[in-house]
């Protein structure tokens, strides 16, 4: 798949108010801080689409991209900002839990982990929480550029061994570098076969 073109849509905190579910949608959801914006960057090829902040929490709604007409890309709100006030990350997780438990277009959500970090118990819980509610996902295995080899991998591994814990079969996972644009292809590829289950082509 190319993306010819990625123009944003809408900023919605409710549900009701996000575009009508007439095409299939892919949302990208982690910890702040954890790259999202620059991986959303990278793979439209568009430097500013998603803005980039160093004060995570930026992203406090559901926002829209439609790619080449066909698709949307949803960046939500990260998860876990702990300078938030706690009544508001409730609020962003519960608008989130709606969007995903409810959304009838939503056909795979990109859970992103930081590669450069040991496991963390945030990333393992929202993991699980897709699993107990059967909804489908992909971890994105990001900043791998920013972290040796070596040590990416053996946090990954490590991620993976947790999971083993309480998963028969693993998730499926992506290395991704927005530096480098590393799992592009394959973010991509893995959209446009799962698209074709949403118009009946399959």
């Amino acid at each position: 798949m190319i993306i010819r073109q990625a123009v944003y849509v809408s900023s919605s905190v409710t549900i009701s108010s996000c575009p009508a579910p007439d095409l299939p949608e892919y949302a990208f959801l982690g910890r702040s801080n954890v790259g999202k914006s620059s991986l959303i960057n990278m793979l439209t090829g568009q430097k500013n689409l998603a803005r980039i902040s160093s004060r995570p929490g930026k992203t406090q709604a559901i926002q829209h991209y439609l790619i080449n007409g066909e698709w949307y890309l949803v960046d939500l709100p990260g998860i876990g900002y702990a300078r938030a006030a706690l009544a508001q990350r409730k609020k962003w997780e519960r608008l989130i839990a709606r969007y995903l438990l409810n959304r009838t277009s939503l056909m795979n959500t990109f859970l992103l982990v930081d590669s450069r970090l040991a496991p963390q118990k945030i990333d393992l819980d929202l993991v699980n929480w897709f699993g107990k509610n059967q909804l489908p996902f992909t971890l994105l295995f990001t900043k791998t550029d920013k972290v040796t080899l070596a040590r990416g991998t053996s946090n990954i591994e490590a991620f993976k061994k947790e999971l083993n814990k309480t998963w028969e079969e693993l998730p499926q996972g992506i290395r991704t570098s927005a530096l480098t644009g590393g799992g592009k292809e394959d973010i991509l590829h893995l959209i446009e076969e799962t698209s074709r289950i949403f118009k009946g082509d399959q």
